[in-house]
């Protein structure tokens, strides 16, 4: 089983210039939540099957 990797941190506030960028610094950490979870997911469904 692999280990699970460290949960993204949201960006701090003075990361994000709120002008709208077309790939916003929120779009990346939401992309990298969102396979975090997905990774978590799998790994408690294995977790699972081998119990």
């Amino acid at each position: 089983m692999t280990d699970l990797t460290e949960k993204p941190k949201p960006p701090e506030d003075y990361e994000c210039c709120e002008s709208g960028c077309s790939y916003c610094i929120w779009d990346a950490y939401y992309e990298a939540l969102e396979a975090w979870n997905t990774q978590k997911a799998s790994q408690i469904g294995k977790s699972e099957e081998l119990s």
